[in-house]
């Protein structure tokens, strides 16, 4: 066993020592809010106690031909934005999480896993900082791939801490730490529905409204109205689902579900593809209508299904923007990277990830929406993007943005998203009738890529 100490902060300063690879396993769930299966994680480590600094989570590539390449991505981004924001990190620590298809074979997947850790920590020390621990998680138990000592460390790995028994999890509960389950499970309430007939459904719905709206929101007169239409019955939806009692998340959502109906729900899909109309809807993000309407985000994410997976990223930004808004920060980033996977080039998605993995404190961009909103408008798009990124010259007056604490999953994506090989967007069956293939279809996209006055709707 690698004897070494790390140092992590709960609650401003109350700090709590790690003292090896079990108690570094055992913390994983809490550093990141969630149990992060199917990732990889790196976390860097400050000082000669080695205290927690940036941290980064990206899903397991799927072909061991993208380890290498994916690998020197990841310890570039993790040393230079930790350079940028702490100083150069002294050390790294890696966690590579992944279940077994039928959980019983952790030991293989480590084995499967072991070029991937052997090629991070390669690049880590191609950088000058060297990997202090590099752990395989799999099946409720973990591996080192640093340790050579079986006696520590034998080949059929040591099982994971009982939850909520380890000082960690005394010391996280004390704090008001929470872990909000898996990340499957986190993404699983924000994924399209799966069920043939509710699926068929809600793209017939979405088939429907689409030839009515498009051709008004590439109307410059007529925008205004179905932007009014899309938040009134966004409004109404809100205080649908606001009337509804307190529930656990599944019985919630499919509760939701219930609640709204698909032409309801492709109205507002639709409406919201228009960058303006978005932007007034990111408003409620405070008090009781910040719940209320995450709960529609959801609910809205969720069905666009099938060809309208893309349309997701407009109510997948929105659920990011207002559990970041509201505190939420483990389920902001997944919100947000799901968007990013929906629409790799959503602008909106893209700045309110880096500027949540960064550690800006969302109040500068909820004063520039309440502003808006007390004018009657929405925001300025030079201005929300000087927010999130003030660093950026866009000409906008730049607004000075206060730096919170280093924040779980901390490192950010450079440049586009990576998609997953099973992300892949749903594809026509040959023969098969889609939207957006006819005149209406083709303006539907531009309605979908440009927003008023020529402006890129995917911001």
């Amino acid at each position: 066993m690698n004897k070494h100490h790390e140092s992590t902060g709960l609650a401003g300063e109350q700090q709590i020592t790690l003292r090896g690879p079990a108690e570094l396993a055992d913390a994983l769930p809490y550093l990141m809010g969630f149990y992060p299966n199917d990732s990889v994680v790196m976390v860097a480590l400050h000082g000669g106690r080695g205290r927690f600094g940036g941290r980064l989570r990206l899903g397991i590539p799927q072909a061991p031909g993208e380890w290498g390449p994916v690998a020197d991505q990841l310890a570039e981004c993790l040393v230079s934005e930790s350079e940028r924001r702490e100083g150069r990190p002294d050390a790294i620590v890696i966690f590579l999480c992944q279940d077994s298809p039928d959980g019983s074979g952790g030991r293989q997947v480590m084995e499967r896993l072991r070029p991937f850790a052997q090629r991070l920590r390669t690049a880590c020390g191609a950088l000058d900082v060297p990997v202090l621990e590099a752990l395989c998680i799999s099946d409720s138990r973990y591996w080192s791939y640093c340790c050579p000592d079986t006696r520590c460390c034998p080949d059929q790995g040591n099982p994971l801490a009982m939850p909520g028994t380890t000082v960690m999890a005394a010391a996280a509960a004390y704090a008001g730490v929470h872990v909000r389950g898996t990340l499957r499970d986190m993404e699983a309430r924000l994924q399209p529905w799966r069920t043939p007939a509710a699926v068929t459904a809600q793209e017939e719905a979405l088939d429907r409204a689409g030839p009515a709206l498009i051709p008004r929101l590439l109307d410059e007169r007529a925008r205004g109205e179905v932007a009014a239409e899309t938040l009134r019955l966004a409004r109404t939806l809100m205080d649908r689902i606001e009337e509804t009692q307190p529930a656990p998340p599944g019985l919630s959502d499919a509760g939701d579900d219930q609640l709204i109906g698909s032409d309801e729900a492709a109205a507002v899909i639709l409406g919201l593809q228009d960058r303006e109309t978005r932007d007034k809807a990111a408003a409620w993000m405070e008090g009781a209508e910040a719940q209320a309407a995450l709960r529609l985000w959801r609910t809205l994410a969720r069905r666009c299904v099938g060809p309208y997976g893309e349309h997701a990223a407009a109510p997948l930004t929105l659920a990011g923007w207002v559990s970041w808004s509201t505190g939420d920060e483990p389920g902001a980033r997944v919100a947000l990277a799901l968007a990013l996977r929906a629409d790799p080039d959503y602008t909106f998605a893209q700045l309110l990830h880096r500027a949540c993995n960064e550690g800006l404190d969302p109040e500068a961009l909820r004063r520039c929406l309440r502003e808006a909103a007390d004018e009657g408008t929405g925001p300025d798009a030079r201005a929300v993007e000087a927010v999130m990124d003030p660093a950026a010259d866009r000409g906008a007056a730049s607004l000075r943005v206060r730096r919170v604490r280093p924040l779980p999953d901390g490192g950010r994506r450079r440049g586009r998203a990576h998609r997953r090989p099973d992300a892949e967007r749903v594809k026509a069956s040959p023969g098969s009738p889609r939207p957006w293939t006819s005149a209406a279809g083709r303006r539907a996209r531009e309605a979908r890529r440009y927003g008023r006055r020529g402006s890129r709707a995917r911001r």
